[in-house]
Protein backbone atom coordinates (compact mmCIF):
# COMPACT_ATOMS: atom_id res chain seq x y z
CA UNK A 1 0.00 0.00 0.00
CA UNK A 2 1.49 3.50 -0.75
CA UNK A 3 -0.17 6.63 0.92
CA UNK A 4 -0.45 9.75 -0.56
CA UNK A 5 -1.43 12.91 1.93
CA UNK A 6 -2.58 16.05 -0.43
CA UNK A 7 -3.18 19.15 1.59
CA UNK A 8 -4.68 22.11 0.16
CA UNK A 9 -3.39 24.77 3.08
CA UNK A 10 -6.33 27.29 3.84
CA UNK A 11 -8.62 25.52 1.06
CA UNK A 12 -11.85 25.53 3.70
CA UNK A 13 -14.08 28.65 3.92
CA UNK A 14 -17.25 30.08 4.84
CA UNK A 15 -20.06 31.37 2.01
CA UNK A 16 -18.41 33.94 0.36
CA UNK A 17 -21.12 36.51 -1.07
CA UNK A 18 -18.97 37.29 -4.54
CA UNK A 19 -19.26 33.30 -4.74
CA UNK A 20 -22.91 33.32 -4.73
CA UNK A 21 -23.10 32.46 -1.29
CA UNK A 22 -21.48 29.12 -1.71
CA UNK A 23 -17.49 28.68 0.11
CA UNK A 24 -14.73 28.17 -2.63
CA UNK A 25 -14.58 24.35 -2.57
CA UNK A 26 -18.49 24.60 -3.63
CA UNK A 27 -17.95 27.01 -6.18
CA UNK A 28 -14.92 25.29 -7.79
CA UNK A 29 -15.05 22.60 -10.45
CA UNK A 30 -12.91 19.61 -8.57
CA UNK A 31 -14.29 16.33 -10.24
CA UNK A 32 -11.02 14.65 -8.44
CA UNK A 33 -11.52 15.48 -5.54
CA UNK A 34 -15.58 14.88 -5.89
CA UNK A 35 -15.24 11.83 -6.96
CA UNK A 36 -13.03 10.37 -4.07
CA UNK A 37 -15.57 12.23 -1.68
CA UNK A 38 -18.54 9.81 -3.76
CA UNK A 39 -16.20 6.56 -2.88
CA UNK A 40 -14.33 7.29 0.19
CA UNK A 41 -14.63 8.18 3.79
CA UNK A 42 -15.89 12.13 4.33
CA UNK A 43 -16.09 13.97 7.85
CA UNK A 44 -14.13 16.90 9.47
CA UNK A 45 -11.44 16.70 11.49
CA UNK A 46 -10.11 19.49 13.91
CA UNK A 47 -6.45 19.74 13.33
CA UNK A 48 -5.99 22.84 15.56
CA UNK A 49 -5.92 21.89 19.52
CA UNK A 50 -8.68 24.19 21.64
CA UNK A 51 -6.57 27.27 23.18
CA UNK A 52 -3.29 26.89 20.43
CA UNK A 53 -2.85 29.50 17.62
CA UNK A 54 -4.61 28.54 14.20
CA UNK A 55 -0.91 28.54 12.28
CA UNK A 56 0.10 26.03 9.58
CA UNK A 57 2.24 24.69 11.99
CA UNK A 58 0.15 23.63 14.35
CA UNK A 59 -1.98 22.12 11.79
CA UNK A 60 0.41 20.27 9.52
CA UNK A 61 1.74 18.89 12.46
CA UNK A 62 -1.40 17.28 13.37
CA UNK A 63 -2.10 16.08 10.17
CA UNK A 64 1.52 14.39 10.14
CA UNK A 65 0.06 12.50 13.42
CA UNK A 66 2.56 14.82 15.74
CA UNK A 67 0.49 15.93 18.77
CA UNK A 68 1.00 19.49 19.03
CA UNK A 69 0.09 19.90 22.46
CA UNK A 70 3.06 17.61 23.42
CA UNK A 71 5.66 18.06 20.44
CA UNK A 72 5.12 21.95 18.84
CA UNK A 73 7.99 24.32 19.96
CA UNK A 74 7.66 27.41 17.72
CA UNK A 75 6.99 27.57 14.13
CA UNK A 76 10.75 29.18 13.13
CA UNK A 77 12.73 26.59 14.26
CA UNK A 78 10.97 24.46 11.99
CA UNK A 79 11.39 26.40 9.09
CA UNK A 80 15.41 27.56 10.52
CA UNK A 81 15.67 23.11 9.90
CA UNK A 82 15.00 23.63 6.40
CA UNK A 83 17.78 25.80 5.35
CA UNK A 84 20.13 23.91 7.86
CA UNK A 85 20.28 26.45 10.63
CA UNK A 86 22.30 24.80 13.86
CA UNK A 87 20.27 25.20 17.13
CA UNK A 88 21.57 24.98 20.49
CA UNK A 89 18.66 24.08 23.09
CA UNK A 90 18.44 28.04 24.41
CA UNK A 91 18.78 29.42 21.13
CA UNK A 92 15.25 31.51 19.72
CA UNK A 93 14.28 31.44 16.49
CA UNK A 94 12.27 34.30 15.08
CA UNK A 95 10.46 34.53 11.34
CA UNK A 96 11.03 37.63 10.13
CA UNK A 97 8.77 38.23 7.10
CA UNK A 98 9.72 40.77 4.47
CA UNK A 99 6.76 43.35 4.70
CA UNK A 100 5.64 46.23 2.97
CA UNK A 101 4.31 49.13 5.68
CA UNK A 102 3.24 52.37 4.59
CA UNK A 103 5.79 55.71 4.14
CA UNK A 104 5.82 58.82 5.79
CA UNK A 105 4.18 57.97 9.28
CA UNK A 106 6.45 57.76 12.24
CA UNK A 107 6.76 53.83 12.16
CA UNK A 108 4.52 52.76 14.76
CA UNK A 109 2.22 54.83 13.29
CA UNK A 110 2.45 52.96 10.02
CA UNK A 111 -0.17 50.05 8.16
CA UNK A 112 0.85 46.67 7.41
CA UNK A 113 -0.02 46.86 3.35
CA UNK A 114 1.44 43.47 2.58
CA UNK A 115 2.82 40.90 4.36
CA UNK A 116 4.27 39.05 1.49
CA UNK A 117 5.79 42.22 -0.38
CA UNK A 118 3.65 41.05 -3.68
CA UNK A 119 5.62 37.85 -2.75
CA UNK A 120 8.42 38.84 -3.55
CA UNK A 121 11.21 36.41 -5.34
CA UNK A 122 13.41 34.69 -3.06
CA UNK A 123 16.24 36.57 -5.24
CA UNK A 124 15.14 39.72 -5.05
CA UNK A 125 14.46 38.73 -1.03
CA UNK A 126 18.01 37.49 -0.66
CA UNK A 127 19.60 40.94 -2.04
CA UNK A 128 17.60 42.31 0.61
CA UNK A 129 18.62 40.06 3.39
CA UNK A 130 22.19 40.46 2.78
CA UNK A 131 21.84 43.87 3.66
CA UNK A 132 20.71 43.01 6.89
CA UNK A 133 22.59 40.62 7.03
CA UNK A 134 25.74 43.17 6.73
CA UNK A 135 24.43 46.09 8.90
CA UNK A 136 22.67 43.23 11.80
CA UNK A 137 24.71 39.74 11.94
CA UNK A 138 26.48 39.63 14.94
CA UNK A 139 28.12 36.85 17.11
CA UNK A 140 24.42 37.14 18.78
CA UNK A 141 22.36 37.34 16.04
CA UNK A 142 22.02 35.81 12.88
CA UNK A 143 19.97 36.36 9.89
CA UNK A 144 19.30 33.82 6.88
CA UNK A 145 17.33 33.85 3.67
CA UNK A 146 14.14 30.95 3.32
CA UNK A 147 11.69 31.70 0.49
CA UNK A 148 10.39 35.09 -0.86
CA UNK A 149 9.38 36.76 2.10
CA UNK A 150 10.16 34.06 4.54
CA UNK A 151 13.39 34.40 6.49
CA UNK A 152 14.94 33.80 10.03
CA UNK A 153 16.80 35.07 12.67
CA UNK A 154 18.59 33.22 15.62
CA UNK A 155 19.39 34.99 18.65
CA UNK A 156 22.14 32.96 20.95
CA UNK A 157 20.78 32.26 24.35
CA UNK A 158 18.29 34.19 23.58
CA UNK A 159 14.27 35.09 25.37
CA UNK A 160 11.08 34.07 23.50
CA UNK A 161 8.77 36.95 22.95
CA UNK A 162 5.08 37.15 22.46
CA UNK A 163 4.57 38.33 18.32
CA UNK A 164 1.75 38.68 15.98
CA UNK A 165 1.79 37.28 12.60
CA UNK A 166 1.60 40.07 9.85
CA UNK A 167 -1.71 38.34 8.01
CA UNK A 168 -3.44 38.68 10.92
CA UNK A 169 -3.40 42.53 11.33
CA UNK A 170 -3.31 43.31 7.31
CA UNK A 171 -4.47 47.32 6.67
CA UNK A 172 -3.91 48.41 10.22
CA UNK A 173 -1.77 50.45 12.01
CA UNK A 174 1.10 48.94 13.43
CA UNK A 175 1.13 50.10 16.57
CA UNK A 176 -0.33 48.10 19.39
CA UNK A 177 1.09 44.83 16.95
CA UNK A 178 4.75 46.15 17.51
CA UNK A 179 6.95 43.74 20.34
CA UNK A 180 7.77 44.78 23.80
CA UNK A 181 11.03 43.19 23.45
CA UNK A 182 13.44 46.28 23.06
CA UNK A 183 16.03 44.23 20.45
CA UNK A 184 13.17 43.20 18.34
CA UNK A 185 11.28 46.48 17.62
CA UNK A 186 15.05 48.19 17.19
CA UNK A 187 15.83 45.44 14.52
CA UNK A 188 12.44 46.32 12.82
CA UNK A 189 12.81 50.29 13.03
CA UNK A 190 15.91 50.09 11.92
CA UNK A 191 15.55 47.92 8.76
CA UNK A 192 12.74 49.87 7.54
CA UNK A 193 15.46 52.80 7.87
CA UNK A 194 17.90 50.24 5.67
CA UNK A 195 15.47 49.18 3.35
CA UNK A 196 13.02 51.35 2.42
CA UNK A 197 15.32 53.55 0.08
CA UNK A 198 17.64 50.63 -0.91
CA UNK A 199 18.38 50.54 -4.36
CA UNK A 200 16.24 46.89 -5.43
CA UNK A 201 13.43 48.59 -3.42
CA UNK A 202 13.41 51.55 -5.63
CA UNK A 203 13.83 49.84 -8.70
CA UNK A 204 10.99 47.62 -7.39
CA UNK A 205 8.59 50.51 -6.82
CA UNK A 206 9.97 51.95 -10.53
CA UNK A 207 8.20 48.83 -11.96
CA UNK A 208 4.88 48.81 -9.43
CA UNK A 209 6.24 46.28 -7.28
CA UNK A 210 5.50 46.52 -3.77
CA UNK A 211 8.85 47.65 -1.49
CA UNK A 212 9.61 44.60 0.92
CA UNK A 213 10.82 47.93 3.15
CA UNK A 214 10.78 46.32 6.88
CA UNK A 215 11.44 42.97 8.78
CA UNK A 216 8.18 41.43 10.57
CA UNK A 217 9.09 39.32 13.87
CA UNK A 218 6.94 36.09 14.25
CA UNK A 219 6.47 32.61 15.11
CA UNK A 220 9.13 32.37 17.65
CA UNK A 221 10.37 29.33 19.28
CA UNK A 222 13.02 27.07 20.28
CA UNK A 223 14.57 23.69 18.60
CA UNK A 224 12.30 20.91 17.82
CA UNK A 225 12.82 17.14 18.58
CA UNK A 226 10.49 15.22 16.62
CA UNK A 227 10.22 11.77 16.50
CA UNK A 228 11.30 10.20 13.11
CA UNK A 229 8.07 9.60 10.96
CA UNK A 230 8.99 6.08 10.45
CA UNK A 231 10.32 5.66 13.94
CA UNK A 232 6.39 6.35 14.32
CA UNK A 233 4.84 4.68 11.64
CA UNK A 234 7.51 1.84 10.18
CA UNK A 235 7.22 3.81 6.57
CA UNK A 236 9.59 5.93 4.55
CA UNK A 237 8.05 9.45 3.37
CA UNK A 238 8.78 12.12 1.37
CA UNK A 239 7.66 15.66 1.75
CA UNK A 240 6.53 18.13 -1.60
CA UNK A 241 6.06 21.48 -0.64
CA UNK A 242 7.47 24.98 -1.72
CA UNK A 243 7.08 26.04 2.12
CA UNK A 244 10.21 25.96 4.52
CA UNK A 245 7.98 25.68 7.01
CA UNK A 246 7.15 22.03 5.75
CA UNK A 247 10.26 21.60 4.60
CA UNK A 248 11.38 22.26 8.07
CA UNK A 249 8.67 19.55 9.63
CA UNK A 250 10.28 16.96 7.01
CA UNK A 251 13.84 17.29 8.42
CA UNK A 252 12.79 17.08 11.97
CA UNK A 253 10.54 14.33 10.91
CA UNK A 254 13.71 12.04 9.13
CA UNK A 255 11.84 12.21 5.53
CA UNK A 256 12.90 13.15 2.07
CA UNK A 257 12.60 16.46 0.74
CA UNK A 258 11.74 16.48 -2.71
CA UNK A 259 13.18 19.98 -4.32
CA UNK A 260 10.86 21.20 -7.34
CA UNK A 261 11.85 23.65 -9.54
CA UNK A 262 9.56 26.85 -10.04
CA UNK A 263 7.99 26.23 -6.96
CA UNK A 264 6.88 29.26 -5.66
CA UNK A 265 4.33 28.78 -2.70
CA UNK A 266 1.20 30.72 -4.84
CA UNK A 267 -0.74 29.93 -7.41
CA UNK A 268 2.33 30.46 -10.23
CA UNK A 269 3.69 27.37 -8.38
CA UNK A 270 5.05 24.34 -10.64
CA UNK A 271 1.80 22.47 -9.92
CA UNK A 272 2.63 20.04 -12.57
CA UNK A 273 6.60 19.86 -11.09
CA UNK A 274 4.77 19.32 -7.78
CA UNK A 275 2.80 15.92 -8.95
CA UNK A 276 5.18 14.35 -11.12
CA UNK A 277 8.10 14.48 -7.52
CA UNK A 278 4.89 12.67 -5.30
CA UNK A 279 4.68 10.18 -8.56
CA UNK A 280 8.76 9.75 -8.56
CA UNK A 281 8.87 9.59 -4.66
CA UNK A 282 6.52 6.54 -4.57
CA UNK A 283 7.22 5.03 -8.23
CA UNK A 284 10.51 4.99 -9.03
CA UNK A 285 12.65 6.08 -5.18
CA UNK A 286 10.20 3.57 -3.29
CA UNK A 287 8.50 5.70 -0.67
CA UNK A 288 5.82 4.30 0.99
CA UNK A 289 4.33 7.69 1.61
CA UNK A 290 3.95 11.27 0.23
CA UNK A 291 2.72 14.23 1.56
CA UNK A 292 1.94 17.00 -1.35
CA UNK A 293 1.69 20.91 0.73
CA UNK A 294 0.11 23.54 -1.64
CA UNK A 295 0.45 26.63 0.14
CA UNK A 296 -1.32 28.32 -3.56
CA UNK A 297 -5.18 28.52 -1.68
CA UNK A 298 -3.81 29.96 1.64
CA UNK A 299 -2.19 32.77 0.01
CA UNK A 300 -5.42 33.74 -1.61
CA UNK A 301 -6.96 33.98 0.78
CA UNK A 302 -4.77 36.09 2.72
CA UNK A 303 -4.84 38.52 -0.35
CA UNK A 304 -8.66 38.84 -0.09
CA UNK A 305 -9.26 37.08 -3.92
CA UNK A 306 -12.05 34.93 -4.25
CA UNK A 307 -11.54 33.48 -7.56
CA UNK A 308 -7.86 32.76 -7.76
CA UNK A 309 -8.76 31.20 -4.60
CA UNK A 310 -11.41 29.02 -6.53
CA UNK A 311 -8.29 28.77 -9.09
CA UNK A 312 -6.04 27.41 -7.11
CA UNK A 313 -8.26 24.45 -5.77
CA UNK A 314 -8.91 23.53 -9.35
CA UNK A 315 -5.47 23.80 -10.24
CA UNK A 316 -4.83 21.55 -7.38
CA UNK A 317 -7.58 18.94 -8.42
CA UNK A 318 -6.62 18.71 -12.39
CA UNK A 319 -2.38 19.29 -12.14
CA UNK A 320 -2.04 17.67 -9.20
CA UNK A 321 -4.27 15.43 -7.79
CA UNK A 322 -5.95 14.19 -11.04
CA UNK A 323 -2.40 12.77 -12.26
CA UNK A 324 -1.20 11.26 -9.44
CA UNK A 325 -4.28 8.93 -8.88
CA UNK A 326 -3.86 8.55 -12.39
CA UNK A 327 -0.16 7.75 -12.32
CA UNK A 328 -1.04 5.30 -9.13
CA UNK A 329 -3.65 3.53 -10.97
CA UNK A 330 -1.86 3.17 -13.75
CA UNK A 331 0.99 1.44 -11.92
CA UNK A 332 -1.17 -1.40 -10.64
CA UNK A 333 0.07 -0.18 -6.78
CA UNK A 334 -2.61 -0.51 -4.04
CA UNK A 335 -3.10 3.33 -3.04
CA UNK A 336 -4.77 5.48 -0.11
CA UNK A 337 -5.39 9.34 -0.54
CA UNK A 338 -5.81 11.44 2.32
CA UNK A 339 -7.37 15.02 0.87
CA UNK A 340 -7.91 17.84 3.33
CA UNK A 341 -6.65 21.52 4.47
CA UNK A 342 -4.91 22.00 7.97
CA UNK A 343 -7.22 24.84 8.46
CA UNK A 344 -9.47 27.15 6.92
CA UNK A 345 -8.66 30.46 5.75
CA UNK A 346 -11.42 33.19 5.55
CA UNK A 347 -11.41 35.29 2.88
CA UNK A 348 -13.84 37.47 4.77
CA UNK A 349 -11.05 37.78 7.44
CA UNK A 350 -7.99 37.30 5.23
CA UNK A 351 -6.43 34.75 8.06
CA UNK A 352 -6.93 31.65 9.57
CA UNK A 353 -8.99 30.34 12.42
CA UNK A 354 -9.32 27.20 14.12
CA UNK A 355 -12.25 25.48 12.89
CA UNK A 356 -12.58 22.04 12.04
CA UNK A 357 -11.92 20.90 7.92
CA UNK A 358 -13.42 18.51 5.67
CA UNK A 359 -11.52 15.32 4.89
CA UNK A 360 -11.65 12.56 2.94
CA UNK A 361 -10.02 9.25 2.86
CA UNK A 362 -10.12 6.93 -0.25
CA UNK A 363 -8.08 3.72 -0.88
CA UNK A 364 -8.23 2.72 -4.03
CA UNK A 365 -9.13 -1.32 -2.69
CA UNK A 366 -12.27 -0.17 -1.02
CA UNK A 367 -14.44 2.41 -2.62
CA UNK A 368 -17.87 3.31 -0.85
CA UNK A 369 -20.93 4.16 -3.66
CA UNK A 370 -22.61 7.50 -2.68
CA UNK A 371 -23.32 10.81 -4.18
CA UNK A 372 -21.27 13.25 -2.05
CA UNK A 373 -19.31 16.08 -2.83
CA UNK A 374 -16.35 17.40 -1.25
CA UNK A 375 -17.02 20.44 0.46
CA UNK A 376 -17.96 21.57 4.12
CA UNK A 377 -21.55 21.03 4.14
CA UNK A 378 -21.27 17.45 2.82
CA UNK A 379 -18.56 16.74 5.04
CA UNK A 380 -20.71 17.77 8.12
CA UNK A 381 -23.82 15.81 7.23
CA UNK A 382 -21.73 12.32 7.25
CA UNK A 383 -21.56 12.85 11.00
CA UNK A 384 -18.36 11.74 11.32
CA UNK A 385 -15.73 13.85 13.39
CA UNK A 386 -12.30 13.54 14.27
CA UNK A 387 -11.97 16.11 17.47
CA UNK A 388 -7.76 14.88 17.58
CA UNK A 389 -6.36 15.77 13.83
CA UNK A 390 -2.91 14.00 15.14
CA UNK A 391 -5.26 10.70 15.31
CA UNK A 392 -6.58 10.89 11.65
CA UNK A 393 -2.96 10.01 10.58
CA UNK A 394 -3.43 6.90 12.38
CA UNK A 395 -6.72 5.49 10.75
CA UNK A 396 -5.39 6.54 7.84
CA UNK A 397 -2.50 4.41 8.03
CA UNK A 398 -4.36 1.48 9.59
CA UNK A 399 -3.91 -2.19 8.23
Amino acid sequence: MKYIVVLGDGMSDEPVAELGGKTPLEYARIPTMDDLAAKGELGMVQNVPAGMSPGSEVANLSVMGYDPLTEFTGRSPLEALSVGVEMAPDDVVFRCNLVTLTEPEPYEEKTIVDHSSGEISTADADVLMEEIRRQFNSSEFQFYTGTSYRHIMVWKHGRLARLEPPHDHLAKVIGPWLPQEPVLRDFMERSFDILNNHPLNLARAAQGKRKANSLWYWGAGTRPNLRSFREKTGLTGGMVSAVDLLKGIAVGAGMKIYQVPGATGSIDTNWEGKAQAAIDALLKDGCDFVYIHVEAPDEMAHQGLPFEKVKAIEYLDSRVLAPVRQAMERSGEDFRILLLPDHPNLLRLRTHTGDAVPYVIYDSTRQRRTCRRYSEAEARETGIFEPQGCRLMERFLQK
